[in-house]
């Protein structure tokens, strides 16, 4: 008798284990803030579904694509270019995005610098969270490229990352994107300004692992959109700067292959 209830003790355990997904949120940010940013939305949304979900991030951005690239999160906060290629590799597939939200990536500058347009940056060495970072440095580094700007990139830990460095003057400019930026303390917004803008993009993606079951996204999808609608989960999403979330599916980030980036096809050998 005693094994028996041992047995299913342990059972029990498992099960309680194996009901707990991990959301991986991709480090824009430091680890700290987007706890604090997250771990309420994903209260809200474990006690609306009743799947229970945990956040977890990664140290750096490389990180988080190596961790993608094995799987290692069962629910993901991806950037678009992350998606187009771990849809394809371990086979994420997106069940949601921010409602009527486009990213563009920018370029932001010391509020006190003399640049008036990019071809000022030229030979400048710029900062960017990381070389996949879609917005905030694949894209902005193909417009200096495309205008033929010559610079040095450096890449530092993250978008908070790059505006203090360039709050601080340590960088002459840096790439981000708007919500992140705005998402900066007071004093460190105030010293920045934005030099340029991209054009528009499908936004991030919140995708889920093959091994997830349909009824556990029909779940989750179905909480999400119970969130939008409700105020105190509007004021949770709002703290993260969304206007709510919204249902999504993985034909829209066609826009985003069509640009044939191939920065991260060693994660697909």
């Amino acid at each position: 008798m005693r094994f028996i209830l041992i047995l299913l003790l342990g059972l029990l355990t498992f099960q309680s284990q194996a009901e707990t997904l991990s959301f991986g949120v991709v480090p824009q940010q430091s680890a700290k803030k987007l706890a604090a940013l997250w771990s309420p939305v994903l209260s809200y949304l474990s006690e609306s579904s009743g799947v229970k979900i945990q956040f977890t991030t990664a140290k750096d951005i490389p990180e988080f694509e190596r961790r993608l690239s094995h799987g290692d999160y069962d629910i993901a906060y991806m950037n678009p270019y992350h998606y187009t290629v771990f849809s394809q590799k371990p086979g994420y597939r997106a069940i949601a995005k921010q409602k009527d939200k486009q990213i563009k990536g920018i370029i932001v500058v010391h509020k006190n610098s003399t640049a008036k347009t990019l071809s000022d940056l030229k030979d400048a060495t710029i900062v960017f969270p990381s070389p996949a970072a879609f917005a905030a440095s694949i894209l902005t580094r193909a417009q200096l490229t495309r205008q033929k700007i010559r610079f040095t990139p450096k890449y530092v830990s993250s978008h908070d990352s790059v505006y203090m460095n360039v709050s601080r003057q340590f960088f002459p400019a840096g790439g981000g994107v708007l919500r992140t930026l705005n998402n900066m303390a007071p004093e460190v917004r105030s010293e920045l300004k934005i030099l340029w803008t991209t054009p528009p993009y499908t936004s991030h993606a919140i995708a889920v692992h093959p091994r997830i079951s349909q009824e556990t996204k029909d779940k989750l999808v179905r909480a999400m959109q119970a969130m939008t609608a409700d105020k105190q989960g509007l004021a949770l999403l709002k703290n993260l700067n969304f206007k709510g979330l919204e249902a999504a599916s993985d034909e829209q980030w066609d826009d985003v292959r069509q640009l044939n980036i191939h920065l991260l096809d060693n994660f697909l050998e």
